[in-house]
């Protein structure tokens, strides 16, 4: 029997280097993140993938949108977690998300907030910074 690239599980697009069967895939079907920056990996995912669900699912309702629209012209190209912390509810995650759309490229950083509510980590809110 031979074991080649066609018998790996498919990477998942957050950048960890895990299978997504095990790293973002059981987030994004409705397990909770254990950590803000679980979740904002699955919230990557999710724009990967066109996953608008996912994305309100976990997004604070005190912020939340009304809906999230995606771009399907934007291609998300990778994942890079800057820092990342944690105390008691409160977390945040600093990131740098890779984009194209067409011709041009661009770096998406950001510093988010979570809350954990109902045992649920959150997605609040975040600061953009340019790049």
């Amino acid at each position: 029997m031979t074991f080649g690239a066609a018998s790996r599980p498919a990477l998942c697009p957050c950048g960890s280097g895990e299978a997504y069967s095990g790293c973002c895939g059981p987030l994004l079907a409705g397990a909770p993140a254990p950590s803000p920056q679980r979740l904002m990996r699955s919230r990557y995912t999710a724009f990967v993938r066109g996953d608008a669900a996912h994305l309100e699912r976990t997004w604070h309702p005190r912020t939340r949108p009304e809906a999230v629209h995606l771009d399907p012209a934007i291609e998300w190209e990778g994942l890079e977690i800057v820092e990342a912390s944690a105390s008691g509810d409160e977390g945040t995650v600093a990131f740098r998300a890779r984009w194209r759309e067409g011709g041009k490229r661009g770096v998406l950083a950001e510093r988010s907030r979570f809350a954990r509510r109902g045992g649920r980590w959150l997605y609040v809110d975040g600061d953009v910074t340019a790049e």
